[in-house]
């Protein structure tokens, strides 16, 4: 199951309004939109979900929020397909408040 919740909860601590349904959520403050896709981590380890769009979005910042453990290979895949946005992930613990971003380089931020 993708961490929907964990996705919302997180943007909305961050001072986000967040709208949705599903998987897709765009998360809006100030001038800043952000397209927000919560995945598996089958999901994370399959470009499928990463380039329903041809790897190009009408936002210019992505963020994929996914299970902590899939965060390395969903990185690796990303960088592998370039795409024309910039992006980051947030893995997250089950039942957890706690979160991680790591940037396109492979550190936690």
């Amino acid at each position: 199951m993708p961490p929907v919740e964990e996705a919302r909860r997180i943007f909305r601590r961050l001072g986000y309004s967040v709208d949705g349904d599903g998987v897709d959520l765009r998360a809006e403050r100030k001038w800043r939109t952000v397209h927000v896709t919560a995945l598996d981590a089958d999901d994370a380890s399959s470009p499928r979900r990463l380039r329903a769009d041809g790897g190009r979005t009408e936002y210019r910042l992505r963020c994929f929020v996914t299970w902590m453990e899939a965060t390395g290979d969903l990185r690796d895949r990303l960088a592998s397909l370039d795409p024309d946005y910039e992006w980051a992930i947030i893995g997250v613990d089950d039942g957890s408040d706690d979160y991680e971003v790591v940037d396109p380089v492979g550190t936690a931020a």
